[in-house]
């Protein structure tokens, strides 16, 4: 995230108030300091950021610690995943640990957690790699997730979120879904960011050496209609909402060493994905678009970990999957018949 610079401002009085005087922008002496109980500027910025929210931000800062110390950030890394014990959660996982860093894994189930930690260790020969269980949409188990990560690492420099998405591997109209469904697909995908948000900006503004989210989205994300799982795009378009607000909300606290990006694996051949294949413009875009998690995986890792690699303090849209390869990629298969077949058969 960007830290806050604010342009060629103006000074303006305060309107009306038994704070100020409009001739002077001066507090009057004859205002009772006693009730005043932080320091407050005497005068407001008026720039592109709201005033009154650049000056609540200057009263907070004024008023507690500058979380501004940040330690270098080198790797290897401590990384933590939601949803790491299968699809793209687990391909990424397996390249952290291939780029030496070290990795931790979360799963609703332990026998998932336990057989993906297994295959991860023989496929990449390394070991400094744990797992536990959590349901992300549970605060005392996301809250108990950061207590193993901190047993284990002590600090975490990179948390991917969002991995452990959910679309109940139900494609219908939102008018035959079942309460069920929308209730997990809204508290997984939705209330299980926000839960692990929360918890890993609480952990990472307290680390000397500050830390990076990112949150990953998914099909709806760029406010395009996602037929026959309305919900799950719903739930992906307020992922980049989320992050946007959660960026925001950093820069008025003044918290310069926590950043959140938003991470975009386009369209990954996981089981989640598979399950839909079976119209024909699903199969015709699978075909097209979609990519093995592995391949992805190796693309979105060496990108994420080159940001704190550099000291970028910027928030990133990392996308796999861009507007030019996907328009490239249709027009080979039109032009050309590229890529028919390559998953599943078309009619």
């Amino acid at each position: 995230m960007a830290e806050m610079s604010v342009p060629t401002a103006s000074l303006q009085s305060f309107p009306k108030s038994p704070l100020c005087s409009p001739s002077t922008r001066k507090f009057n002496s004859s205002y009772d300091r006693s009730t005043i109980l932080s320091p407050i500027p005497r005068f407001c910025l008026i720039s592109k950021y709201n005033s009154f929210r650049f000056c609540a931000a200057a009263v907070k800062a004024a008023s507690s610690p500058r979380r501004n110390t940040k330690e270098p950030m080198l790797p290897p890394y401590n990384v933590l995943i939601t949803g790491g014990s299968k699809g793209i959660g687990y391909a990424l996982a397996k390249e952290f640990l291939k780029a030496g860093d070290s990795v931790i894994i979360c799963s609703r189930s332990d026998e998932r957690v336990v057989s993906a930690l297994d295959k991860l260790r023989v496929e990449t020969g390394k070991q400094h790699v744990w797992g536990t269980k959590c349901d992300v949409r549970e605060g005392d188990d996301v809250k108990n997730l950061v207590a193993f990560a901190k047993q284990k690492l002590k600090y975490i420099d990179i948390w991917q979120i969002n991995n452990a998405g959910s679309n109940a591997y139900s494609f219908k109209p939102l008018a035959e879904a079942s309460d069920e469904d929308l209730i997990q697909v809204v508290t997984t995908n939705t209330l299980g960011l926000m839960i692990c948000c929360r918890e890993a900006i609480n952990l990472m503004q307290n680390q000397p050496r500050g830390g990076h989210i990112f949150n990953i989205d998914g099909a709806g994300s760029d406010g395009r209609p996602t037929p026959r799982f309305a919900a799950y795009g719903a739930t992906k378009r307020s992922v980049v909402h989320l992050t946007k607000s959660l960026q925001a909300e950093l820069e008025m606290q003044d918290v310069k060493n926590v950043i959140v990006h938003n991470l975009s694996p386009g369209m990954v051949t996981t089981d989640l994905l598979m399950s839909g294949a079976n119209t024909k413009q699903a199969k015709f875009f699978i075909n097209v678009l979609a990519e093995p998690a592995d391949v992805v995986a190796e693309y979105l890792v060496p990108n994420i970990r080159s940001i704190p690699t550099n000291g970028s303090t910027k928030a990133t849209y990392i996308r796999f999957l861009t507007g030019l390869k996907a328009y490239s990629q249709i027009f080979s298969r039109i032009a050309f018949g590229a890529r028919r077949n390559r998953y599943v058969l078309e009619d």
